[in-house]
């Protein structure tokens, strides 16, 4: 999994990107683009632990066929095997198993592969609350903060927006908005996708949460990269 760097000119657009959305709304744009939202460590754990437990099931549904492997390879000339011999045997195959396949886990592009897509989701969008909630919420005088989070690794993007854009916005709304984002980022070009986000997000946020007379840059408009 080779890692997206996000230069220096990408940031300044995506700045000038943010800047320009919020000239003509009172809302507070705040951009993330993380690596990824979590190291899923939990999930090499499960898949080392579902190996080691369905050895042990193939085991129960052919003994036999276990037995026979186990004289061919220890039992020399002899037809019998000890009973607590066999079951040490089959414990310490189970614990290599697990080491193997926990150990090739330790790869993160095999790690992240092997994660259920439905997993990475929820981490995506635990992460972006987590943010959200750091960094924008209620941090603005009329709640108008609006979070734009990429997770490049997972491929996947999250729009969170706080009570007054919740309340001025259908969340369908932003579908175009994280089109472009996915859409670029499968290309390799986040930075573009990020930048074409803002627009669109900034179009929708002009009509229903205008500029006001009063309305300061409560926010920074930069991009924070983790």
């Amino acid at each position: 999994m080779e890692k997206i760097t996000i230069g220096q000119t990408d940031h300044d657009r995506i700045s000038a990107a943010v800047k320009a959305a919020e000239a003509t709304s009172d809302a507070e744009i705040v951009t993330v683009i993380a690596q990824h939202s979590d190291a899923y460590h939990d999930a090499g754990l499960h898949y080392a632990v579902a190996a080691m437990l369905s050895l042990l099931a193939l085991v129960a549904a052919f003994p036999a066929f276990f037995t026979d492997i186990a004289l061919r390879w220890f039992g020399g000339w002899e037809h019998h095997l000890p009973a607590g011999f066999l079951l040490t045997l089959l414990l310490g195959v189970q614990i290599a198993l697990f080491l193997i396949v926990r150990y090739a886990l330790a790869w993160m592009p095999l790690r992240m592969a092997l994660t259920p897509g439905a997993t990475k989701l929820r981490r995506v969008r635990r992460q972006a609350v987590i943010l959200f909630r750091a960094c924008a919420e209620g941090r603005t005088r009329g709640k108008t903060a609006i979070l734009i989070y990429l997770s490049l690794a997972e491929h996947r993007a999250e729009i969170i927006g706080d009570e007054a854009i919740n309340h001025a916005v259908e969340p369908e709304r932003w579908g175009d908005a994280m089109a472009s984002l996915i859409g670029h980022m499968r290309k390799g070009d986040p930075g573009t996708g990020m930048v074409e986000a803002i627009g669109l997000i900034g179009t929708i946020l002009a009509k229903h949460v205008p500029k006001s007379e009063a309305n300061p840059n409560e926010l920074p408009d930069r991009l924070i990269e983790l």
